[in-house]
């Protein structure tokens, strides 16, 4: 990657994110999200609102100024008396996976949590085939703390485990 940064994600970022957004929600293998979003609704499922956030890794390129690589959202798992837990959800565009944007979001994702005094963060539906994520989630500290067999059903492997992963950050 060329001189890739991470920033917040403004509105105007949404018509880029959307087409890998609707790539991996279509493909269906990674997010129970519905599959009838339009780049409107879809919207509302992303881009995250105070005290979350939306982020996006953009790469610059030389002669086309830049273009969004991927993106992650992030805040509170739950409300009130849950707030000290974190969650974030990630999507890279399929012509930039395994060139380390989803661990440069990870990674991101971890300290934005430490700098707002997170306790933890949840993930609560890591899918048990989606291997790639679970070996960077592992990597980056976060340990499987229980799995729902059958609670996701993918379009290729059938009924498979959602894994609820926990990364303690005090």
């Amino acid at each position: 990657m060329s001189d890739p940064r991470i920033r917040v994600a403004s509105d105007e970022d949404w018509p880029a994110i959307w087409p890998f957004f609707d790539a991996t929600v279509q493909a269906g293998e990674t997010y129970a999200f519905p599959t009838d979003l339009t780049i409107e609704t879809g919207r509302g499922w992303w881009m995250e609102r105070p005290p979350g956030e939306t982020v996006v890794l953009e790469e610059e390129l030389p002669e086309e100024g830049s273009r969004i690589l991927g993106s992650a959202k992030m805040g509170p798992n739950r409300p009130a008396h849950g707030d000290h837990i974190g969650t974030a959800s990630f999507m890279v565009a399929p012509e930039a996976r395994g060139r380390g944007v989803g661990r440069a979001l990870g990674e991101h994702v971890v300290q934005w949590h430490r700098d707002h005094g997170f306790r933890g963060i949840q993930f609560n539906a890591v899918v048990e085939t989606n291997t790639a994520a679970v070996q960077l989630w592992r990597s980056l500290g976060f340990e499987i703390v229980g799995t729902v067999p059958g609670a996701f059903r993918s379009p290729t492997h059938g009924y498979v485990g959602l894994h609820v992963m926990f990364l303690p950050l005090v």
